[in-house]
């Protein structure tokens, strides 16, 4: 009996000299498609490549006016919804920026940085902002609008159908950023 005791008494310190420390949080793992584009050219009066991973959507809401879309990306759960607006006027084009600010800055209680950066090409007539809203919960990361200061105006927002945690998305946002870029370089008016 008494060395059964003996070898219980050891084996139970043997085994608790090592303290136990939980493993650090993981994330899942976020497979990222090859980049490659496909030309989307319709009816709308714009013009540009998409990703082959997105899904070109025309908004079917009730409130939604021509040519607004959304271009989802199915595999990330989220979009980039796109509004266009004809533009017949001077007034119309100033209420259209001061729109596309005041929806940015609706995001900066829960913003760190907003970084914007001014799009300026006159071959294409192609002029406009890009914002992109840095913080753990904002809802939308990047935003922008562009127009021909003439006759059109393109507003997109991204926005992903979970609960911002931008942390975690970060490597989402950032590869969606390069194909947002891509699609304003190739974008054209018709």
């Amino acid at each position: 009996m008494k060395n059964l005791l003996f070898f219980l008494f050891l084996a139970f310190f043997i085994a608790c000299t090592d303290s136990y420390s939980p493993k650090p949080r993981g994330f899942f793992r976020i497979d990222l498609p090859e980049k490659e584009y496909v030309q989307f050219d319709s009816v709308f009066p714009y013009a540009f490549e998409r990703p082959v991973y997105s899904n070109f959507e025309p908004d079917t809401r009730e409130f939604a006016e021509p040519y607004w879309a959304d271009l989802a990306f199915p595999r990330f759960s989220g979009a980039i919804h796109l509004s266009y607006k004809e533009v017949n006027s001077w007034q119309d084009l100033r209420k259209y920026f001061e729109d596309a600010r005041s929806f940015a800055n609706k995001h900066i209680p829960k913003a760190s940085a907003i970084r914007d950066e001014l799009i300026i090409d006159e071959e294409r007539q192609m002029y406009g902002m890009f914002y992109h809203l840095k913080g753990s919960e904002v809802a939308s990361p990047i935003q922008f609008y562009v127009t021909d200061s003439t006759d059109h105006f393109l507003r997109g927002a991204l926005y992903f159908n979970v609960t911002p945690n931008n942390d975690s998305l970060a490597p989402v946002i950032d590869f969606l950023e390069e194909d947002i870029r891509h699609m304003l370089q190739t974008m054209s008016w018709k």
